[in-house]
C-alpha cells in the first residue's frame, strides 16, 4: 500500500449531545477506529494488562486517572496497526496539557479536524432527564445534569479556543435527528478535510 492520506479526528461536545452515536458513524465513514478513552480503560482492565491494573487501582480508590497515565494509554492505542491510517478520538484530550501531549505523540502533525457538537443546555438537560427516566437513573437529577454541563463548559472552553486558533474546528448544531446531525457533520468535515491538491 502506498502512502495514503491519514484522517485524524476528534469529537467534543457536552454530555448528552450524542457524541457516541455520531463518533461511530464518522469512524465508519472514514474507515478509521473510534477511540474512546473510557472504552480503552475498560478493555485494559478486562484484559488484565499492566496498564489496566494501574487504572483499576486508581479507580478503586475513587480517584481520577492522572494525565500521565491517560496519555500513556492513548499513545499505546494510537501505536496499534488499525490506527495507522487515522482515528477518531472521543473523550481525549480533555485538557490543554493533554492536547500538547497528543501533539507530541503525533510527532509534529496535529489533528486534521475537531468536530464540536453544540447543543442548547436546556434541550440537552431535557434529553438527559428523559433518558434517566427511561433507564431508571435516579441519580441523574436536573441539578446533577446541569452541574455536569457547567463542568464541561469550563473544562472545554480553552480547548475550543485552541482548536479554533489552529483553524481545525468544525462547529455543528447537535440538535435534531441522528441523520440530520450526521449530515451536518459530513458537510463540515468535507469542507475542512478537502485536499488542497488533487493528484
Amino acid at each position: 500500500m502506498t502512502d495514503t492520506q491519514t484522517t485524524r479526528l476528534l469529537i467534543i461536545g457536552p454530555p448528552g449531545a450524542g457524541k457516541g452515536t455520531q463518533a461511530a458513524a464518522i469512524a465508519e465513514r472514514y474507515g478509521v477506529p473510534a477511540i474512546s478513552t473510557g472504552d480503552i480503560f475498560r478493555a485494559n482492565i478486562k484484559g488484565g494488562t499492566e496498564l489496566g491494573k494501574r487504572v483499576q487501582a486508581i479507580i478503586e480508590k475513587g480517584e481520577l486517572v492522572p494525565d500521565s497515565l491517560t496519555n500513556e494509554i492513548v499513545q499505546d492505542r494510537l501505536a496499534q496497526p488499525d490506527a495507522a491510517a487515522g482515528f477518531l478520538l472521543d473523550g481525549y484530550p480533555r485538557t490543554v496539557d493533554q492536547v500538547h501531549a497528543l501533539d507530541g505523540m503525533l510527532e509534529g502533525s496535529s489533528l486534521d479536524a475537531v468536530v464540536l457538537l453544540e447543543a442548547d443546555v436546556d434541550a440537552v438537560v431535557a434529553r438527559l432527564l428523559k433518558r434517566a427516566e427511561i433507564e431508571g437513573r435516579a441519580d441523574d437529577t436536573e441539578d446533577v445534569i446541569r452541574h455536569r454541563q457547567q463542568v464541561y463548559a469550563q473544562q472545554t472552553a480553552p480547548l475550543i479556543e485552541l482548536f479554533s486558533e489552529r483553524g481545525i474546528l468544525v462547529t455543528v448544531d447537535g440538535l435534531g435527528t441522528v441523520e440530520e446531525v450526521a449530515a451536518r457533520i459530513a458537510e463540515g468535515l468535507e469542507s475542512k478535510l478537502a485536499a488542497p491538491v488533487e493528484s
